[in-house]
């Protein structure tokens, strides 16, 4: 998902990342309002001639307001897939993507939503050329989609000349029955085009629907990729990391896993290298898939597309390119790792033939200090590859910031000497700094319902810039309140929330009661945090986990209690207390008793029942002066605190 994603600034910014201006030609193609079942055509006219870098395809999908009264829209996990149609009679495979459950109440997807996903289509340049159709086909029963389609050409030398593509195998298939889907995957003979120099399968395939035992879609099954008759790959068909998707929360089932394939997210090809194949070879291909009887209850299938590129020698030796800011940025595909406080993330890759092994980087805020970075490791041709880079003190700064700034990252050179083709080695993002968060503040964590092993699925902890736990909340009870002051010296922070059952602490699908709330000390508000819903129904709804980055400056708050290992506690804030005292309670599994305040004369001044771990009490009515809080359980436990009340 981050290989190509920054086209992306030329939809913000109006001018390409990675070239000068005027080296990119655009195209429109669909704007489709996808209502139905069916494809939606679109004829277009391609340049023709000319040398690319880089063709990009990118789709933005959006929302609109079905007709009906009431209005209906379906807004499901539908498959839409994108084909080029050529007069020549070429008919291929571009891309594919699911659609998220977007209904309108959630907090990610209202009606102005818009997700961008960008595809990486340079193999296929020389078939887009001259008149064409692109085609999208909506697999949707119901209306609430829009589709756009918007190509790129970058102008440039591409890294490798594409010698010729046959598609092999196209079709969806039912898995499980009488007949064998193998029967649909027969043996292809094939021999490379002049100038190959190699070769690879791609293959796009996702389940969908299932029998009692949850297959195709909830169920992982293998293929195998055969050539020569001789088996070179096996790979399950298969997408564990739904849970973790950066759209979210969605208003459906979006966190089960699925067969490759999950709701809202691109689905990434696989790449089988098909060694061997060179110019003028004959070659057998085959897809073997795992043996299977259904179970009953229906038959799943699986759409599939298949493709043999072939590829020519690389046209430089030495050349790396910057291929996408993961942070810090405003891109909504990489929206869990922002915003950030301290080490950028970028994305580079091996663009030419030779292995590169050094690396250096200069970045920085735009306008401000560069700073220079030297990677060493291994990175062989056409491979990728994730860059941590230093700490940027001028993120630090800029913490509570809500103006928008420009991060920049170039690449000096490669290998120690200068890179053969320096048009890819820059990148640009329009990022928001990181919140700027009191060095002391309270964590109020309710696991939830679910266990595993004796503790609880849900935990949290606080790292530092050096990525060192500095506080923590691990093996935790099930469905209890754990709540923590926190106090943190000056610096760069992640907090992060993991739960082991990837469907956050709250989901209307599964767990219940779990939360987690951050509060100032002075006022007990809530902390936001970036794309944590705190109420409704979409509340505590996160998948896998959650990150919050944040800056601590100087302490504004002393004589606090630093995070021990609590056991049963009571806690009352805001202290002192004006007109309302909160009273939470934390490692109890079950609330069952009665709260009083006792004055200095001990006399009883009110009696509250007590069923939760958090109540409220109003104090408006008692005189200034200092309060014992006791709570006495039904179960004969007994906890105090003292209170003062101010006028």
């Amino acid at each position: 998902m981050k290989k190509y994603l920054y086209l992306i600034c030329f939809l913000f910014a109006g001018y390409g990342a990675n070239a000068a201006a005027g080296d990119t030609t655009w195209v429109q193609a669909n704007m489709d309002t996808l209502s139905w079942y069916g494809n939606y055509d679109k004829t277009v006219t391609f340049p023709t001639g000319g040398s690319y870098r880089n063709v990009y395809m990118i789709f933005t999908l959006g929302k609109y307001v079905c007709p009906g009264s009431p209005t209906y829209c379906g807004d499901w996990d539908y498959t839409v897939t994108n084909f080029l149609m050529t007069p020549g009679g070429d008919s291929l495979e571009l891309s594919r993507l699911i659609t998220p459950y977007a209904n309108a109440g959630a907090p990610r997807t209202p009606w102005a939503w818009k997700q961008r996903y960008v595809y990486d289509v340079t193999d296929y340049a020389s078939k887009l050329q001259g008149p064409a159709t692109i085609r999208i086909n909506y697999s949707g029963y119901s209306g609430g989609f829009t589709g756009d389609i918007r190509f790129a050409f970058v102008e440039g030398m591409p890294d490798r000349a594409v010698t010729g593509i046959n598609r092999i195998y196209r079709g969806s298939y039912g898995y499980g029955g009488a007949t064998s889907i193998n029967t649909k995957f027969p043996v292809v003979n094939l021999t490379a085009p002049a100038g190959t120099e190699s070769a690879e399968l791609k293959f796009n395939i996702t389940g969908h629907g299932s029998d009692d035992s949850g297959c195709c879609e909830f169920y992982s099954k293998n293929y195998t990729v055969a050539l020569n008759n001789n088996p070179i790959a096996t790979k399950a068909i298969w997408r564990d990391n739904c849970g973790v998707n950066d759209l979210y929360p969605q208003s459906g089932t979006w966190v089960y896993d699925r067969a490759n394939w999950c709701p809202g997210a691109k689905v990434d090809p696989i790449y089988h290298n098909l060694p061997g194949v060179s110019a003028g070879s004959p070659f057998n291909v085959r897809v073997v898939f795992d043996s299977f009887i259904s179970h009953g209850g229906g038959l799943g299938s699986y759409s599939t597309e298949a493709h043999v590129i072939y590829h020519g020698p690389f046209n430089k030796l030495r050349d790396a390119s910057v291929e996408d800011i993961i942070a810090p940025t405003l891109d909504e595909n990489h929206f869990r790792a922002n915003p950030i406080c301290s080490t950028p993330t970028i994305t580079v890759k091996n663009r030419g033939g030779s292995v590169v092994n050094l690396l250096t980087f200069e970045y920085g805020v735009e306008g401000g200090t560069m700073q220079t970075h030297t990677w060493s490791g291994l990175l062989r041709p056409l491979d990728m590859t994730d860059v941590v880079l230093p700490d940027m003190a001028e993120l630090h700064t800029l913490a509570g910031d809500t103006a928008a700034r420009s991060f920049i990252v170039r690449i000096k050179t490669v290998n120690g000497a200068e890179d053969a083709d320096s048009s890819n080695n820059y990148m640009r993002s329009r990022f928001r700094p990181s919140p700027k968060w009191d060095s002391v503040f309270r964590i109020q964590f309710k696991t939830n319902t679910a266990t595993y092993a004796g503790f609880s699925e849900s935990s949290w902890k606080i790292y530092n810039s050096s990525n060192t736990v500095v506080k923590q909340r691990t093996n935790l009870a099930g469905n209890t309140l754990y709540l923590d002051t926190v106090t943190l010296a000056p610096g760069c922070y992640r907090f992060e929330i993991n739960d082991l059952g990837c469907d956050g602490l709250n989901w209307w699908a599964g767990v219940k009661s779990g939360y987690c709330l951050v509060k100032k000390l002075d006022n007990n508000s809530n902390l936001p945090m970036n794309g944590y819903t705190t109420s409704g129904t979409y509340g505590h709804d996160f998948g896998c986990g959650f990150t919050q980055y944040f800056y601590t400056g100087i302490p504004t708050v002393t004589a606090v209690t630093e995070l021990e290992d609590m056991q049963v506690s009571m806690d009352v804030f805001p202290n002192p207390a004006t007109n309302l005292v909160n009273v939470e309670f934390a490692g109890m599994r079950q609330v069952s008793g009665t709260v009083n305040i006792i004055d200095i004369m001990g006399r009883v001044v009110r009696t509250t029942a007590c069923n939760d771990s958090h109540i409220e009490i109003s104090t408006s009515d008692l005189s200034a002066g200092v309060y014992t809080v006791l709570f006495a359980g039904k179960d004969g436990k007994k906890l105090q605190a003292r209170l003062v009340v101010v006028r």
